[in-house]
């Protein structure tokens, strides 16, 4: 839906944007994160013409942008900054209707859609469409101000860092509320940010810039799992990941050398592995690492007996999880079905390791220590 090709900006013989090509999918939540002074809000203000490129070009839906009307182009565009922006001599009905007056649409119109934006961002109208912005709190002010970008139902949103001024409850409070409205709405919206927090918490994908270059682009899953380098691993920070625990995947967390066994094996050669690994259970596979079972000890003393094979008395109803499963979910599965432990395996079933309620421990405590260590 929105491309950028080739694009670079020199102003006053200095290179602010670098020479940056990417493509934002309609009704995707892209963030634009990084340092101050790296292109980011140069990028943002590129979409809607408030800066022009010094070379390439910028599509919006098949259309170069650069050769469209730029008031046509931005009436198009909602557009929420730090400040809100809002009039101060107009109420807050006027401000949220400014740009449908502007488009000429009928008064009850504007009346009804008004009404119909303050409810969206949880303002009664018959309480705040009269007042004016100085009658309001920061929060209530980026509110109307998110109304107003949507006023005329546009395909695209710019945001630029639109709620770094205000205190972090209330800041969080309208990430959550702006998340759902773009899950309801689906619009495309392009924000921008310095607080990877915030990114990870918003975007469908991010991207991350460094002296006007793309540092990299992708998905906040992929990010935190393989940073592109030692800035994007810096700047995230190296441990984010455990405290976004949604983003901890299986693969993470897993002993990748489970001990496993034959189901051919006897009872007698199951109990000298376990003794020999120290370990009250074996995975059963075959000759593909697929997994077939589990013996634990408790199995083998009910059937002691030295010629019995342990495939004839393993357990083959085993829940596992994928190497992208989630922590979240493997602690949840483990909960709900009262089970220690849970084998792991890839997308052909082969087995690639092992979560269990000691390793899972291990692991975090471990990190836990990694973390006081750093501090």
């Amino acid at each position: 839906m929105l491309e950028f090709r080739n694009i670079k900006k020199v102003f006053k013989n200095q290179i602010v944007i670098e020479d940056i090509s990417f493509t934002i999918n309609k009704g995707e939540f892209v963030v634009i994160v990084g340092q101050s002074g790296c292109g980011k809000t140069t990028t943002l203000k590129m979409i809607n013409r408030l800066i022009s490129p010094t070379s390439g070009s910028i599509y919006l839906q098949g259309e170069n942008i650069l050769k469209e009307d730029t008031i046509k182009l931005r009436r198009n565009m909602g557009y929420v900054i730090q400040q809100t922006g809002l009039l101060p001599h107009m109420t807050v009905g006027e401000n949220i209707g400014i740009i449908p007056m502007l488009e000429k649409w009928p008064e009850d119109k504007i009346h009804e859609r008004t009404n119909e934006l303050l409810k969206m961002v949880g303002m009664e109208p018959e309480e705040y469409v009269d007042r004016y912005p100085c009658e309001l709190s920061g929060g209530q002010q980026q509110r109307i101000g998110v109304a107003r970008a949507w006023a005329t139902n546009p395909d695209i949103i710019l945001m630029d860092e639109p709620f770094s001024a205000l205190d972090p409850i209330t800041r969080n409070q309208l990430q959550d509320e702006l998340f759902n409205l773009q899950q309801e709405s689906k619009k495309t919206i392009v924000f921008v940010t310095h607080d990877m927090d915030e990114a990870l918490k918003l975007g469908d994908r991010i991207c991350i810039m460094k002296d006007g270059n793309i540092v990299q682009f992708d998905t906040p899953e992929e990010i935190l799992n393989n940073p592109a380098d030692d800035f994007v691993k810096e700047f995230i920070g190296k441990n984010r990941i455990w405290q976004q625990p949604g983003f901890i995947k299986a693969k993470d967390i897993m002993i990748t050398e489970p001990i496993t066994t034959s189901g051919n094996r006897t009872v007698v050669q199951a109990l000298e592995i376990m003794k020999a690994n120290k370990v009250d259970s074996l995975l059963i596979i075959d000759r593909e690492d697929k997994l077939e079972g589990i013996v634990t000890i408790k199995d083998i003393i009910r059937n002691y007996t030295g010629s019995l094979k342990v495939n004839t008395i393993m357990g083959t109803e085993i829940k596992t999880v994928n190497l992208d499963d989630s922590l979240i979910d493997i602690l949840n599965l483990m909960n709900e079905l009262k089970i220690g432990y849970v084998p792991v395996v890839d997308d052909s079933s082969k087995l690639v390791g092992l979560i269990t309620e000691s390793s899972l421990l291990i692991v975090l405590s471990n990190q836990y220590i990694d973390q006081e260590d750093e501090a």
